[in-house]
């Protein structure tokens, strides 16, 4: 079964992801700015997702979580392109940060849609 967060735990996690999307539209109008704003948000969003631990057996929910942790390392990337676009270093100068931006969401929403059938099919059995 996975963890359960608590009351804090949960609010951090969507003070996280609002953040996230906070700093990613305030990318538009100043990059610097964003740059802390998605990391903060980032930070947060993730070390709540890595607190909800499954330490059950099955093989789908398993899978399922290990797309999302590997969501939250594209989160986490992200923010590394962001700071090479704002800061002007490595290999990611332009908007880089917009691919793995998207390949985190949509691993996040996958994962997010499936979950929940999959830990009360593992329930049952």
């Amino acid at each position: 079964m996975i963890r359960e967060l608590t009351f804090l735990e949960n609010l951090l996690f969507r003070i996280g992801a609002v953040l996230m999307i906070a700093g990613v539209v305030l990318h538009v109008f100043n990059a610097v700015i964003s740059l802390y704003v998605y990391g903060v948000g980032a930070m947060l969003f993730c070390l709540m997702q890595l607190r909800a631990f499954y330490d059950g057996n099955d093989l789908v929910v398993t899978r399922l979580r290990r797309q999302q942790l590997f969501a939250c390392m594209m989160f986490l990337a992200t923010l590394v392109c962001m700071s090479m676009q704002v800061y002007q270093y490595g290999f990611a100068r332009r908007n880089e940060w917009i691919v793995a931006l998207a390949i985190g969401c949509v691993l996040e929403l996958y994962t997010a849609w499936r979950l929940p059938n999959a830990l009360q099919k593992a329930k049952k059995s």
